[in-house]
């Protein structure tokens, strides 16, 4: 049976230590599963966290909410050495942007 509504973030990648596909799921990070196939490994996990919140609901605990439903604000703080941040002032200043603007684009680029 499958998770209902299972909406975690999941990737597999290869493990060179392993000689293995690996799959992984970004809200579990202490799971994965070793596949000689990527399909293998996905479903590998998946099966996996779906035996582990059924666990967690037997005991009361608090299962993780998918990243994707989460609500986010568009807002952290990024600390850097004093020296990048008048690197990155500077760049601004010369470009016409604002530093938030600037940080933004190369943050998504």
């Amino acid at each position: 049976m499958a998770l209902k509504n299972d909406r975690y973030t999941y990737r597999v990648t290869w493990s060179e230590d392993d000689n293995e596909y690996v799959g992984l799921c970004a809200e579990f990070p202490s799971l994965s599963w070793l596949a000689k196939k990527p399909e293998v490994a996905l479903r590998g996990v998946r099966k996996l966290v779906e035996d582990v919140i059924k666990d967690m609901h037997s005991r009361g605990e608090t299962v993780p909410e998918p990243i994707a439903c989460r609500q986010y604000s568009g807002k952290f703080l990024v600390r850097v050495p004093p020296q990048i941040h008048r690197k990155l002032a500077i760049q601004a200043a010369e470009s016409g942007v604002s530093l938030n603007r600037l940080a933004s684009s190369k943050l998504s680029g």
